[in-house]
């Protein structure tokens, strides 16, 4: 057999599978990129959908808080990801089809919320520009993105069902990962995260404070936000918790921005 040519570096001859490489590695420091940053992800489901009741004081807050704190607005997509998954699954569509569609109705959001936010400096952001951020706020801008990760048609498929796992929180929290944010903050219609719906069971328990080893064991039925950020946050290097705030209640995200006791806390 004729000899592999290699370079020479430390992962010569290396698989990149092999545990004991990946244990060598793992206390690596990586670099954070924007240590001070704070990831707000606005649901589309839980603040867009209502309209300008709910999301014009949404973005005055937001857009105060921006003199203040270095923001990334993520924007979710609601009621109109949920028409299009529903066609799409009913014509058979594969999971990687699904996430293209639903990708699109994020994109839409982000481009309304930041021209709503343009008097504060909000600027609407691609993904594939996600570097530019560090610059966008030297300047004193708001970067607004859409928070469908890129999987695309290579979206992992789904455990159960063909809804695609990957969605808007997970995109936020990863954003927030890579960039080394200081928060993570998902912005909902609901206090935070509760043993079950509150708005139809009469005996649903807010979780104010969670490790998320165990709220993955407790498996719940339903939550308010998806389930594939749990185990991502598990392997998390720079973001140590994900919060939950209710958004209709003003100053809610502030309080989570400066790490009080607001919504639910999601820890390592």
């Amino acid at each position: 057999m004729e000899k592999r040519k290699e370079l020479e570096s430390r992962l010569k001859g290396e698989t990149l599978v092999r545990k004991g490489l990946m244990k060598k590695h793992s206390q690596v420091e990586q670099l954070r990129i924007l240590p001070e940053l704070n990831v707000i992800k606005i649901g589309g489901h839980g603040a867009i959908d209502y309209g300008r009741e709910v999301v014009l004081p949404l973005v005055e807050e937001i857009g105060e808080l921006s003199r203040k704190h270095k923001i990334l607005v993520v924007t979710g997509g609601g009621v109109r990801v949920r028409h299009i998954l529903d066609i799409g699954i009913d014509l058979g569509m594969p999971t990687g089809v699904l996430a293209e569609l639903a990708g699109k109705i994020s994109e839409q959001n982000a481009e309304m919320i930041a021209l709503l936010l343009s008097r504060w400096g909000g600027t609407r952001v691609k993904t594939a520009e996600l570097l530019e951020l560090p610059t966008l706020l030297h300047l004193g801008l708001i970067p607004v993105m859409h928070g469908t990760p890129p999987y695309g048609l290579y979206e992992h498929p789904a455990r159960v069902g063909l809804i695609p796992p990957h969605r808007t929180d997970t995109g936020a929290f990863l954003m927030a990962e890579v960039l080394g944010a200081k928060t993570c903050i998902l912005v909902k219609d609901v206090d935070g995260l509760y043993t079950a719906d509150p708005r139809t069971d009469p005996h649903a328990e807010l979780i104010e404070d969670i490790a998320v080893d165990e709220l993955i064991r407790m498996d719940l039925e339903d939550m308010v936000l998806e389930p594939k950020l749990l185990y991502l946050l598990q392997d998390a290097h720079n973001v140590k918790e994900v919060r939950i705030v209710n958004g209709h209640k003003r100053g809610n995200i502030e309080r989570g921005i400066l790490g009080e006791k607001v919504g639910t806390r999601i820890r390592i």
